[in-house]
């Protein structure tokens, strides 16, 4: 970039004449395009205000300043301060650039300004990034646990098609998808499941996916055609390590007992299932998916801790008792969350109002599913950053 400035400041000085100013609103353009294209990380927080606007906000600017003066994580501050560089640079080049009448040089100026526009919009992404702290449970595992609501067979079978879902997308995320629960209903549906998933990341996408799924489409059972309305239910709690929730053997109570249901010939022959019961809260687990006993009692006390750690994080964030109304939820298992409109071919996000179409794909739980959490972290990141700034400003 110092070879490009040097260069047209050469050519500068050999002439005698100033150009008319060449606009690059049209290369800006493209610039800006490409940092809220839809394949882009970056689509949601745009959506509310772009990032160049969202800078332009002074209470922003002082809080940036603040930080840098104060006590800023160093690759914060260094963030920053790049970006004010970059900023510097770009708006040099431009000057440079419009009393240059070289084509070479112009050509060479745009494709710099490009290549600028493009790092600072990043710099800007990765500072709002840093600005926002993260959740204490955002690094964890999870248990998901799904439960057919209102609907009857046709509820139990939108249940089992949304937990194949999120097993594809686990397999699409490269997570583990272990299935700690589950009991199928008599026509291919799913009454309860519970499984575990880990890997990169995985609260921290799948918290979102907590909440009512509703489905409205002619159920196979249906022999008029009509349309009908059925819920199911998706719990995400992450997984507690051994240090964030401490738990007193005394303060347990175990049962076992004969598996019942489909399941082979070890079905009521041993007693391979398990029952926990945490006798301070009365929270309960059970599992008799495996077949030896020892798994699920293992097993069991997975879901029993994720349960309790739930219940540990209600509570802490109830003394919080934050003001600021969140947009994408509260990831509670009450909260009508998704609508799957399949006569009409559309998925609609009610926290944001977004709708997609392309119901059969957006269900395949990869790229589409994929687009709609990040979307869902970037409004929930630009509420955070809204909080912060507000925070500041008292």
């Amino acid at each position: 970039m110092g070879l490009l400035l040097r260069a047209l400041r050469a050519a500068r000085s050999c002439r005698a004449i100033a150009l008319p100013a060449f606009s690059y609103e049209e290369v800006s353009g493209r610039g800006g395009a490409a940092a809220v294209r839809p394949q882009q990380p970056r689509r949601g927080l745009s959506a509310r205000p772009r990032l160049d606007e969202l800078f332009a906000i002074p209470s922003l600017s002082r809080l940036l300043k603040a930080r840098v003066q104060g006590e800023a994580k160093p690759e914060l501050a260094a963030r920053i301060q790049r970006l004010r560089d970059k900023e510097r640079e770009l708006q040099d080049t431009r000057e440079l650039a419009l009393q240059d009448e070289s084509e070479d040089l112009r050509k060479l100026a745009e494709r710099e300004i490009v290549s600028c526009e493009e790092e600072i919009a990043e710099l800007k992404h990765q500072i709002v990034l840093l600005l926002i702290p993260s959740e204490e449970t955002d690094n964890s595992d999870l248990v998901m646990e799904v439960t057919a609501g209102v609907g009857g067979q046709e509820a139990m079978l939108f249940t089992s098609e949304i937990f194949d879902m999120y097993r594809r997308y686990a397999a699409y995320k490269k997570w583990k998808f272990e299935i700690l629960e589950y009991f199928p209903s008599e026509i291919g549906g799913l009454r309860h499941a519970v499984a575990s998933i880990a890997g990169l990341d995985a609260y921290k996408y799948m918290k979102f996916e907590g909440g009512v799924h509703r489905v409205q489409r002619v159920p196979k059972t249906e022999k008029q055609g009509r349309i009908h309305t059925s819920t199911m239910t998706v719990a995400i709690l992450p997984q507690p390590t051994e240090m964030e929730l401490k738990i007193n053997p005394k303060d347990l109570r175990i049962e076992t007992k004969r598996a019942s249901g489909a399941g082979g010939q070890h079905v009521n022959t041993t007693d391979s299932a398990v029952r926990i019961v945490h006798i301070p809260t009365g929270v309960t687990s059970e599992c008799q998916q495996e077949r030896s006993q020892i798994r699920n009692k293992e097993k069991a006390m997975q879901m029993l801790c994720a349960k309790l750690y739930n219940i540990k994080l209600e509570e802490e964030n109830k003394k919080r008792n934050s003001a600021r109304k969140i947009q994408i939820g509260t990831k509670g298992r009450s909260e009508k969350i998704r609508t799957y409109n399949f006569p009409q071919d559309r998925i609609t996000d009610h926290r944001i109002s977004r709708s997609v179409h392309h119901t059969e794909c957006f269900m395949l739980g990869e790229e589409m599913l994929d687009e709609m959490i990040k979307t869902l972290k970037e409004y929930a990141d630009y509420e955070s950053l809204m909080e912060i700034i507000s925070e500041h400003e008292k």
